[in-house]
């Protein structure tokens, strides 16, 4: 069980010198954090928003890694499982913007015929992304008394990640694909956002997994987070977070990435049934990443901060493992 406290006031992630500010270590029930990260190299800084609805599951990535931009946009079609994608690599992530507070400002990529712009406000954020056969239009308002799960991860003085993990928000718009115009919206529609601010080792592997349905959503990690005294594990029931400070259990089987997977603790025993398993890899020399996220529904239950068991039936979303070498 890890004890990180509970932050309620603004703060900042590094000190002067750009180190790691030890008051910024713990997690947040709604963003309050600036990245004020300072040097090149190994700062990571990226935006991930996933949207689900019933008949499309839609990822978006914006992100700098320093030498390189990584960007993509991703629509999976439930039910024919056909994949439409578009993966951009930026030398020195040229022309992007990312803005220091999560919620706060404009996020803009661009290269490869493929285009994303984020605007984020205090209501909420508008997403826009577009690439050859596909374009995304959606509002992602931000309910009042909706909270958040932001975390602070310190490896060490020089390599730290903040990361912002939001389940469950609302979302419409549009989804154009292929000349197909589709409405996105309503109870069984929602997003996912993965804000990352950051100073990484060169080497790592996390899992993550979220998953929501109306008034329920999870959010789990594992690997990246063990053995610094901080998790990035929640339940939110009715948009209230309820902080899951243990270390999980993560079983899957690594050579059948569909068969079924099963997360646990004390407070959670989840299980994570695939329908559909999208595979990224990069090979840029010293540079590659390779990632398993999957595509499925959620069983099992987890405990309110009170003891109060939810069920976790019937959530829809995803569990990955991702290994990097950056």
């Amino acid at each position: 069980m890890t004890h990180a406290p509970e932050l309620t006031s603004p703060v900042e992630l590094c000190l002067p010198d750009g180190r790691l500010n030890p008051a910024a270590v713990g997690w947040t029930r709604r963003p309050l954090h600036t990245a004020n990260l300072r040097g090149w190299g190994r700062v990571k800084r990226w935006e991930y928003w996933g949207v689900v609805t019933p008949e499309h599951i839609i990822g978006l990535v914006a992100s700098s890694l320093d030498y390189a931009g990584v960007h993509g946009l991703y629509v999976l079609d439930r039910a024919t499982g056909r994949e439409t994608s578009t993966d951009v690599v930026v030398p020195l992530a040229r022309g992007a913007l990312f803005p220091p507070r999560s919620g706060e400002g404009e996020v803009s990529v661009r290269g490869g015929g493929l285009t994303i712009g984020i605007s984020q406000r205090p209501d909420g954020s508008t997403l826009h992304a577009s690439a050859r056969g596909v374009r995304l239009d959606v509002e992602v308002p931000l309910p009042r008394g909706h909270e958040s799960l932001g975390v602070v991860v310190p490896w060490s003085g020089t390599r730290f990640q903040y990361t912002v993990k939001d389940v469950g928000r609302p979302v419409h718009g549009t989804l154009v694909l292929r000349g197909r115009t589709y409405e996105v919206g309503g109870p069984d529609a929602f997003a996912v956002l993965d804000h990352g601010r950051g100073k990484w080792p060169y080497a790592s592997t996390w899992n993550w997994a979220a998953g929501a349905a109306p008034g329920r959503a999870i959010q789990l990690g594992g690997k990246w987070t063990d053995g610094t005294g901080v998790t990035e594990n929640a339940l939110f029931v009715d948009s209230r977070l309820h902080k899951i400070g243990e270390e999980l259990r993560w079983s899957y089987d690594r050579s059948d990435w569909l068969r079924p997977w099963r997360i646990g603790g004390e407070r959670v025993d989840a299980q994570f049934h695939p329908f559909h398993e999208k595979v990224a890899r990069t090979n840029l020399g010293i540079v590659g990443n390779e990632t398993h996220q999957c595509f499925g529904h959620f069983t099992g239950w987890a405990l309110t901060d009170d003891g109060t068991r939810t069920s976790l039936d019937g959530l829809v979303g995803w569990a990955e493992e991702a290994r990097n070498r950056w």
